[in-house]
């Protein structure tokens, strides 16, 4: 059985000194691509401030890609879904980038997709690794997790949510 070390309040399924390092890693290279994400998406296009925080963006993304790599293989089992996040996640990112260094057809709107949809991947697989270990989603009600608590709702009473 694996120990979990506690940082910050967020347990962490390991006390491997190796897998604390890439998650430590990992979770720089995340918090750098939340906030170049967001200041390339709210920058004015084109050449300029949005291109170089587009650029830091996609190779923090590649570095969550890669230590996101390195932690699903150490915990397949449980981390397959995450790996098809990120995987997912930096193909979109890929393709973007391509797009717009290629300049195919409508590639304002291929770009745009891809990086929009990188960033809104991204976010996703850090809720679903980490939403339950959140303050404020501890509060939510149980109808806020509708989806998976439809899969575990009350046989009796159909339209009665039950907690996970």
């Amino acid at each position: 059985m694996e120990s979990t070390t506690i940082i910050l309040g967020i347990p962490i399924p390991s006390s491997s000194p190796i897998f604390l390092a890439v998650v430590g890693a990992h979770v720089l290279f995340g918090l750098a691509a939340v906030i170049t994400g967001a200041v390339a998406m709210l920058s004015q296009k084109g050449r300029g401030r949005h291109s170089n925080f587009g650029v830091i963006y996609f190779w923090c993304l590649f570095g969550v890609f890669v230590t996101m790599s390195a932690l699903s293989l150490m915990r397949w089992a449980e981390n397959y879904q995450l790996f098809a996040l990120g995987t997912g996640s930096f193909v979109l990112a890929c393709l973007g980038r391509t797009a717009a260094r290629r300049r195919w057809r409508q590639w304002p709107r291929l770009h745009l997709t891809g990086m929009g949809a990188s960033y809104i991947v991204l976010l996703t697989a850090f809720y679903v690794d980490n939403g339950k270990n959140l303050p404020l989603w501890k509060e939510l009600p149980d109808i806020a997790f509708l989806g998976s608590a439809w899969r575990h709702r009350n046989t009796d009473n159909p339209l009665r949510l039950v907690s996970t």
